[in-house]
């Protein structure tokens, strides 16, 4: 008599379609905790504008809309709504400081090409 040892598969592990790393995430809470009222989250998302057509937008929120998405990231709420959710799907939010200033780098992947300023982007 033979024997069959099953190994579970294992749990499927769902990643969300945008990611702050860490240094976004611990930025983004340091700016939060001085404002007042306190948010409950951050809004990411892509408006109409800009040389190539579109831009992203960050802001607090203190909820999430009807149609939005929320992904909690270390414990920091991120709304997204669902239009821009198909433009930032594969995106990757960091916080950089350097000599030649501060800020959030967004790197998506469904980018085409950009201006020359690099605020607005093309898909």
């Amino acid at each position: 008599m033979s024997t069959t040892t099953t190994i579970p598969a294992a749990p499927e592990v769902k990643s969300t379609p945008i990611s702050l790393t860490p240094n976004a995430i611990a930025k983004v809470k340091e700016i939060m905790a001085q404002q007042n009222p306190l948010p409950t989250g951050l809004r990411v998302g892509v408006v109409g504008g800009g040389c190539s057509g579109f831009s992203y937008s960050m802001q607090f929120e203190n909820n999430p809309g009807m149609m939005d998405k929320v992904f909690d990231m270390d414990g920091l709420k991120v709304y997204v709504d669902a239009t821009s959710l198909m433009y930032l799907n594969g995106c990757r939010v960091d916080y950089l400081e350097t000599l030649d200033g501060a800020g959030f780098k967004f790197d998506n992947p469904n980018v085409k090409s950009t201006c020359g300023c690099g605020s607005s982007f093309n898909v």
